[in-house]
């Protein structure tokens, strides 16, 4: 089963040639998350869609997102074609991540069309004449959205995805260098790391490693928003801290000789559509800088890595996450370890 997504700004041509593209590749489906969006005001009440300035940043979106995709190709099989502007990495790794996660492959595409002539097509815009100030509101809703686009692309937009350069190009001329490029593997499967979603609750071992200066080492993953602690799930027969050694080797490329001591032990309670489970946290101990310089990053896993301070990284975690390490800090200061549940200490 395949996505094939086609990024771009707004006015970038994505659904007319999503709608070509479907009469090119055999057996595809057009899917258009902009129905989920459409959707969202009969579902959520009016306060809560006031409390987000697009309908993306809702995780429901997301999720629905991906749950809907994957339906789709279970009913249908084949190819699904889905024109969505995503201009946020985290929004990319969520949703591509979930979709990995049922064995999905994505193929990305971004159509990248010169900013003059994405202005020019912007302006030309037919507005639905039902909207109030629905051609003010839709084509700077456009405009506004041109330079986050262009910060993308100067970034990870075109590290993850194939580009398409369709100024000069018909819809139908562009789907045709999509199907060629999807045909040929010029626009290959993202190369994201597949972690089946979990069907029960589960147990993980995450380790803290310090540098020099006592900064405690964060991973960023590709697969889910966030950062995290180098560390994963524990297998079946594992021991925990074993499996939080064989993690940190694997996503670092350090290999810890003793086993590390533990800090904290936190339930962290099932929030659907998460499980939740026990959540172990390990004190690595300090690296030298010489382990630190040879800090490994495997492409499918993560993206990015950095040493934190306790402050610093309050801005980087989720906020139970967050709880979790500061308690883990204090209890490595006592040398002593302690039962958290959703990142409070009790007992």
């Amino acid at each position: 089963m395949t996505v094939v997504w086609i990024n771009g700004a707004f006015g970038a041509g994505k659904t007319t040639t999503a709608r070509e593209l479907i009469d090119l590749i055999p057996n595809s489906t057009l899917f258009d998350p902009e129905v989920i969006g459409a959707a969202l005001p009969h579902l959520l009440p009016a306060k809560r869609l006031a409390e987000v300035g697009d309908f993306q940043d809702l995780p429901m979106w997301r999720r629905l997102v991906i749950d809907t995709a994957a339906a789709l190709l279970a009913e249908l099989g084949g190819v699904l074609v889905v024109p969505m502007t995503l201009l946020r990495e985290e929004y990319r790794d969520e949703i591509f991540g979930g979709l990995a996660a049922r064995r999905i492959a994505v193929r990305h595409v971004v159509l990248a069309p010169a900013e003059t002539i994405l202005r020019a097509r912007i302006a030309n815009r037919e507005i639905p004449p039902d909207l109030p100030d629905g051609e003010i509101r839709v084509r700077q809703w456009s405009y506004d959205h041109i330079e986050p686009f262009r910060a993308a692309l100067a970034t990870w937009l075109t590290a993850d995805a194939h580009p398409v350069d369709n100024g000069a190009l018909t819809p139908r001329e562009t789907a045709a260098r999509i199907a060629e490029a999807v045909g040929s593997g010029a626009a290959a499967a993202c190369d994201i790391v597949q972690t089946p979603e979990p069907t029960a609750e589960t147990v993980a071992a995450g380790v803290l490693l310090f540098d020099e200066h006592d900064r405690v080492l964060l991973v960023d993953p590709t697969y889910k928003p966030g950062w995290e602690f180098p560390g994963g799930v524990v297998e079946p027969g594992e021991a925990p801290a074993r499996a939080g050694m064989r993690e940190v080797e694997e996503e670092t490329g350090i290999r810890l000789v003793d086993v590390p001591r533990l800090l904290v032990v936190d339930w962290e309670r099932p929030v659907p559509p998460a499980y939740g489970g026990l959540r172990l946290l390990f004190d690595g101990g300090m690296l030298a800088p010489a382990a630190v310089a040879g800090l490994l990053l495997p492409g499918p896993e993560l993206r990015a890595w950095r040493f934190v301070t306790e402050e610093e990284a309050a801005g980087l975690l989720p906020p139970v996450r967050y709880e979790r390490l500061r308690w883990a800090l204090r209890a490595r200061e006592r040398r002593s370890a302690l039962y958290l549940e959703a990142g409070v200490p009790r007992g």
